[in-house]
């Protein structure tokens, strides 16, 4: 007799512990639930105050209202995607090559490799305007000048 009521004792406790655990896990998937339920809200929420934001900083009517605004050079286009596949890597690394062999082998880079790099930048590269420095000095001693024209001493019995 005291065994069975062992054993029927025991398969309850397991049978109680196994309700316990089914029940836990129930209350984890409603909560998870709930949570993903407030996320999905909260997502929207931001994103509706991005919109507003963004309709805050949103400028167009204005500049079609002050046409004066307008930029007015032309708009440059965009500069042209430089993506390079395998293949024409490959072959600009062969031209490269080509044009880099080239110019080693040039009778006048070998005599004078500086030299010619120089050369060769002046052709190529456009004329920077420079303006005369002796104006610039002048114009500096002049207001020189000037300022201590006026900051000269004056009597004090007039």
């Amino acid at each position: 007799m005291g065994l069975s009521n062992l054993r029927s004792e025991a398969s309850k406790k397991t049978d109680l512990k196994f309700e316990k655990k089914l029940q836990f896990y129930a209350k984890v998937r409603e909560t998870v639930a709930a949570l993903n339920v407030k996320k999905a809200i909260g997502k929207v929420k931001g994103v509706k105050r991005r919109r507003k934001k963004l309709k805050a900083y949103d400028l167009s009517t204005l500049s079609e209202f002050l046409p004066e605004l307008k930029d007015p050079r032309p708009h440059l286009p965009p500069p042209a995607k430089f993506e390079l596949s395998c293949k024409s890597r490959q072959e600009l690394v062969l031209k490269e090559g080509k044009q880099l062999m080239a110019v080693l082998n040039h009778p006048a880079f070998q005599s004078d490799p500086l030299g010619a790099i120089h050369q060769h930048l002046q052709c190529t590269q456009p004329a920077i305007e420079k303006k005369p420095l002796k104006n610039r000095i002048q114009e500096g001693k002049k207001k020189k000048r000037k300022k201590s024209k006026s900051s000269a001493p004056r009597p004090m019995d007039a």
